[in-house]
């Protein structure tokens, strides 16, 4: 019963139905579930809520999504390097909750931790804290949607503003090594948003590059536990591409 392993991507995307939220992991080309996010092109899912620091590349990760007009809303923290992206938004089609990059990754470990909310000072001052980011414009350079102000306090004379946690239906990550029972290791950089991510899915499925025995992964040596990954889909080697290439003349 421990054994979470499934045959393929495909079986392992088959039931995410139309309209769920995705967290997924990955930082820029590094740590991305390339394989996991085809899996759900090939599969059809549509009106998806995806939370991930970006939301893929022209041609890449979640921009294969982006680019079939499947993704309806998405949170994240860095937003370049996409132009469909920018075109989608500014055209009114996407909508785009724009949140710090530690909050980020703080609300996808709380609502993994089971905690609701928590205070920072990242935004305070500013629109992530007072409201009036454009979630969603009008295809005519004005505001369809605007962010609402969020609740802030004081604490010991500074002031902090509330964060929701996030808990997302699905999660999908890249780790380099997992055992059967989804204890995870992921390899340098590719641990970014990657352990925050799978701790937040209710339904967590992780691709890995070398599928391991349990007992194989030291205790000290695993980044994300198995409790929180429902289901291992083995990939092999993944080749990870440059973004942005300088070559000498």
């Amino acid at each position: 019963m421990l054994d979470k392993v499934v045959a393929s991507a495909t079986e392992a995307v088959a039931d995410i139905p139309d309209g769920s939220s995705i967290a997924v992991g990955g930082f820029g080309l590094v740590g991305v579930p390339e394989i996991l996010i085809d899996a759900v092109l090939a599969q059809g899912a549509t009106d998806l809520e995806t939370i991930s620091n970006n939301c893929g590349t022209d041609g890449f990760g979640l921009g294969v999504l982006l680019l079939q007009h499947r993704i309806r809303r998405t949170i994240s923290s860095y937003v370049g390097s996409n132009k469909e992206f920018a075109r989608q938004y500014l055209s009114g089609e996407l909508e785009v909750e724009l949140t710090p990059q530690g909050t980020l990754a703080e609300r996808l470990r709380a609502g993994g931790a089971g905690i609701p909310a928590f205070f920072t000072p990242a935004g305070v001052g500013t629109q992530v804290a007072d409201g009036g980011l454009p979630l969603r414009y009008d295809g005519s350079g004005g505001i369809a949607l605007a962010s609402p102000p969020k609740e802030t306090r004081e604490f010991d004379g500074v002031t902090y503003v509330m964060e929701r946690g996030i808990v997302a239906d699905y999660a999908l990550v890249h780790a380099w090594k997992g055992d059967r029972h989804g204890n995870l290791v992921f390899h340098a950089s590719a641990r970014n948003f990657n352990p925050p991510a799978a701790e937040s899915g209710r339904i967590t499925i992780a691709q890995v590059e070398h599928l391991v025995e349990p007992g194989e992964i030291g205790p000290d040596e695993v980044h994300t536990s198995g409790i929180h990954v429902q289901r291992v889909v083995h990939v092999g080697p993944v080749e990870v591409g440059i973004e942005q290439r300088t070559v000498r003349a």
